[in-house]
């Protein structure tokens, strides 16, 4: 165990795209966990786009991090001292704590891991927060019926990768957005989507869709926005559900930019687009996790994780998010 704490912090709000100057490592003492607690040595710690809207001073579904704060995130860790029965040194657990070597967490809002279904990592992604996000968001707001053709942005990310999986297991037609061969190659190949759609080579969406969606689309899981976003709702066919999870092509923007107005294309189709925060879906988390379990120890959901080496590398990891760095979910190993 180590005699101090690196711990990141919040230094300063970013305008636009966020650089090294919002984030400041700091070099403390290893606090002392009180009744009920946890100390727990961070093994892997999660970078998630999400995190760039606490960034903001503004009212969101998540409150905005001050100026000065410790910056959190998921972790899984082994717990070395406990001040709870629930839990004793040596185990692993994973829940919400902090950017640093090593995170005091209320025992009560912590989950053990079991190594032998996944390697740690998975517990940041699919089967985590990400993976209940796809599960939730896809089967609840999407409703796949067999037969469907589901398209997902954002394809080869954290949400987005568990998404078609699941689609493909209630035996629907996936066709993802990805921005580079390998992810492309990674969703057709090993993750079994039947088309994929590099959108940073192609340039005329609408007929690339046309090609890898002739039926037209029945759900859309919009992780992305922007233009990927503008074409594909003009192949919604009726019915269609669109479960808004992120719009991470616009994260960065001071202001959202005024396209062509897109509600007129909802008409037609009687679409249905909802948003969905996984938070609603709390008290069913066991339920999730159980079923995504199950899926990964039998081989019928795969993952994978980017992982970036050292917590000095966080903030670098969570920039590379919006350039798109990550293939699965980006994770940063903080120790063996």
């Amino acid at each position: 165990m180590r005699d101090s704490n690196r711990e990141w912090y919040f230094a300063e709000r970013p305008e636009g795209e966020p650089d090294a100057e919002s984030f400041e490592l700091r070099e403390g003492d290893v606090s002392e966990p009180k009744h009920g607690q946890l100390l727990v040595r961070v093994k892997y710690l999660s970078v998630d786009p999400y995190m760039r809207g606490r960034m903001r001073d503004a009212e969101s579904y998540a409150d905005p991090w001050d100026v000065g704060d410790v910056l959190r995130g998921g972790i899984v860790g082994e717990v070395v001292e406990s001040k709870s029965d629930q839990y004793e040194a040596g185990d692993l657990v994973t829940g919400n704590g902090t950017w640093a070597d090593y995170s005091v967490l209320d025992a009560n809002d912590v989950a053990s891991v079991d190594p032998d279904i996944a390697d740690l990592p998975a517990y940041l992604g699919t089967l985590g927060m990400p993976g209940r996000t796809a599960y939730f968001g896809l089967l609840e707001v999407g409703e796949p019926k067999p037969g469907d053709t589901v398209v997902v942005s954002g394809a080869a990310g954290a949400v987005g990768s568990v998404v078609g999986q699941i689609a493909k297991l209630n035996g629907c037609r996936v066709v993802g957005f990805a921005g580079s061969d390998e992810k492309i190659d990674w969703l057709t190949e090993d993750l079994g989507f039947d088309a994929a759609i590099n959108y940073k080579k192609t340039d005329d969406y609408q007929a690339a869709l046309d090609d890898a969606a002739p039926e037209g689309v029945d759900v859309y899981f919009d992780n992305v926005g922007g233009p990927v976003t503008d074409a594909v709702f003009t192949k919604l066919n009726l019915d269609a559900r669109v479960a808004v999870c992120g719009q991470i092509a616009h994260y960065n923007d001071e202001e959202v930019p005024m396209g062509p107005r897109k509600l007129p294309m909802l008409i037609a189709p009687r679409a249905k687009v909802q948003g969905l925060l996984i938070g609603d879906y709390a008290t069913r988390f066991g339920e999730a996790s159980e079923q995504l379990g199950k899926w990964v120890a039998t081989g019928q959901l795969k993952h994978r994780e980017t992982v970036v080496e050292g917590l000095e590398n966080a903030p670098d990891a969570f920039l590379g998010l919006f350039s798109g760095d990550n293939i699965g979910k980006q994770v940063v190993k903080v120790s063996g």
